[in-house]
Formats: C-alpha cells, sequence, structure tokens
C-alpha cells in the first residue's frame, strides 16, 4: 500500500520585519595602518574608500557580536525572543566548523529548539541566508527567522599585509523575516563562479589571500547584471530603485555598480550604501550592518525599494529586491 505524505505550506510572501548591527568600539584608523606597514591614509582613501574600520578585542567573538546583532534586530521588530524559531547565522570566520555559531547565537538570545544553522558563502552569505529564510516561511517550514551576518576578519588577516590588512574589518548585521500577506523579499538572483576558487581563500588555512585587481575586474564587470537579474525577477525597472546596498567590499566597485544601475535607467538620487567608508569590509555582515546605518541616519525609509547584492569567494553570488522595513 502506498502511502501519502504530508508537505506544510506558508504565507504567500516573506518580509523583513526588523534590524540591528554591531560594530566594536576599537576604531582603527588609516594613520593607525601606516604605523606598521607601507601605507598612508591617502593612499587607502584612492583605492578602497576607507577611512577608518573596527577591530574586535580578543575578548569578543563572533558569537558575541552576532548575539548583539540579533537581540537589536528582534526588539526593532516588536518582537520576543520566544517569537522565532529558527536563526541562521552567515559567516566564513567562525574559529572551527564545529560547533555552529547559529545554535550557539539561539541559545544565549533565548530562541529556544531553534532550527539553527550556519551559511557559508563568504560575503554573499547574507544574502543567500535571506532568501533561505524567506523560502522557509513561504513554505510553511518557519515562522519567524533570525538571519545574521557576523564576521570576525582580523582573526584571518595578516596584520603586515597590506593589500588584506587595511580592507577587512569586524562586526555583525541581522535582520528578522516574517510571514506577509504579499511579496516583501523578491527572488533571489544567485550563482558561482568555481574557476575562480584561487581568487580568494585562506592559505595555509591562516590568512586570508585574494587577487585584489582579478577581483574587482571580476566584481565591477559582474555584478551590475546580477543586480539586473534581482530586479527582472521581482518584476521592477531600475528606476524603481530608491536604494543600492551592495557588499562593502571596496568603495570603488560600490561606486562602478551604481554607475551602471544609473546608465540603465535607476535614479540619479537613489541612495548607495558607502558603509565601507567608517566600517570597513566584514563580509557577510556589511549588507546588514549599511542597513541598520541607513535606516538610522533617514537615508532609507519605511516601504522603500531596496536592491542587495552580495558577492565574494567562492566565487559567490546573490542579489534580491527587499521592501524596507
Amino acid at each position: 500500500m502506498s502511502s501519502t505524505l504530508n508537505i506544510s505550506t506558508g504565507p504567500a510572501g516573506s518580509r523583513i520585519v526588523g534590524v540591528g548591527s554591531f560594530r566594536p568600539e576599537h576604531i582603527v584608523t588609516n594613520d593607525d595602518l601606516s604605523q606598521r606597514m607601507d601605507t598612508s591614509d591617502e593612499w587607502i582613501r584612492t583605492r578602497v574608500g576607507i577611512i577608518e574600520r573596527r577591530y574586535a578585542g580578543p575578548d569578543e567573538s563572533l558569537v558575541d557580536m552576532a548575539v548583539t546583532a540579533g537581540t537589536r534586530a528582534i526588539q526593532d521588530a516588536g518582537l520576543q525572543p520566544s517569537d522565532l524559531d529558527t536563526v541562521i547565522v552567515a559567516n566564513c570566520t567562525m574559529p572551527s566548523p564545529i560547533p555552529n555559531a547559529a545554535a550557539q547565537v539561539a541559545d544565549r538570545i533565548g530562541v529556544k529548539a531553534a532550527g539553527a544553522f550556519d551559511l557559508n558563502a563568504a560575503c554573499a552569505g547574507f544574502c543567500y541566508s535571506l532568501a533561505t529564510a524567506s523560502d522557509l516561511i513561504r513554505s510553511g517550514s518557519a515562522g519567524r527567522v533570525l538571519v545574521i551576518g557576523a564576521e570576525k576578519l582580523t582573526d584571518w588577516v595578516d596584520p603586515t599585509d597590506r593589500a588584506n590588512a587595511i580592507i577587512f574589518a569586524d562586526g555583525a548585521g541581522a535582520a528578522v523575516v516574517g510571514p506577509s500577506d504579499e511579496p516583501g523579499i523578491g527572488p533571489v538572483a544567485w550563482g558561482s563562479a568555481g574557476d575562480m576558487v584561487d581568487m580568494i581563500y585562506n592559505r595555509d588555512n591562516r590568512y586570508i589571500y585574494q587577487e585584489g585587481q582579478t577581483v574587482y575586474r571580476w566584481a565591477t564587470g559582474q555584478i551590475a547584471p546580477i543586480a539586473m537579474r534581482a530586479l527582472e525577477l521581482a518584476g521592477l525597472q531600475p528606476s524603481d530603485v530608491d536604494a543600492l546596498i551592495p557588499h562593502q567590499a571596496n568603495l570603488r566597485i560600490v561606486e562602478a555598480i551604481a554607475k551602471k544601475l544609473r546608465a540603465a535607467g535607476a535614479k540619479e538620487k537613489m541612495e548607495v550604501a558607502d558603509d565601507i567608508t567608517y566600517t570597513g569590509n566584514t563580509s557577510s555582515a556589511s549588507i546588514p550592518i549599511a542597513l541598520d546605518h541607513m535606516r538610522k541616519a533617514g537615508r532609507v525609509n519605511t516601504g522603500d525599494v531596496l536592491l542587495m547584492v552580495g558577492f565574494g569567494a567562492g566565487l559567490s553570488y546573490a542579489g534580491q529586491v527587499v521592501i524596507s522595513p
């Protein structure tokens, strides 16, 4: 006798209902870096657009930062930890893959018996996780999901490496995703370029290495079309976008993406995230941190159409359109 399995079904859509972030207190300026390597404030500003970045202390872990950002996102949503049932932590810098960060974060925040897992798509991790959370909710597999991007990159960067030490920083950003009668998170446009795996990787499982110029050329050429694909999947045009929030890899890459979108019809007054200037590159944390800061500064308002796109090691990339909470 054959058996028929039940399947769960969920709401028509999902949306972000709260956002929060955390940056360590310790500020490292370009002048600070010039004291230990051959660089200067002008050289760094010109090439990557960074003025300062934040470093976590020796007793400040990735999990600690994720807990703070996640707690703030839940508070921003007006919810209690007991209202959530799933936690996803996007990261690529946990000291060890076992145990994962998500279960620890869920327990410390108070999301009991949560479905909890880490997702590693490097700097595209938040967009990958947001898409996963949205699909979990719409399928009925989850009710509300806490999505966190958190990184302690300074554990993995050679402090004397001028190419990388000037870029990377630490921090965490989070979003609470819940059900919605109308879509608030568009379909994901994602993919990978595994043939470029050696462009960014952990050398000898110790320090991050990247072919900076190759990655720059790839990102400036390939990310704008991915962003356009996300718009197409959402049924929108570049002129519909109120704010562009790409991964904060390099200000020059961000500017190149924005220029191509404007050439395709985006508004001249479209807000463009430039959080890297005072936060640095925080990998999977950069998009939610930038979103939180833009909301607090009044650069993004409730109901705005946001275009997010992440890209990084793998090479992995992902983007989607989101309605701002």
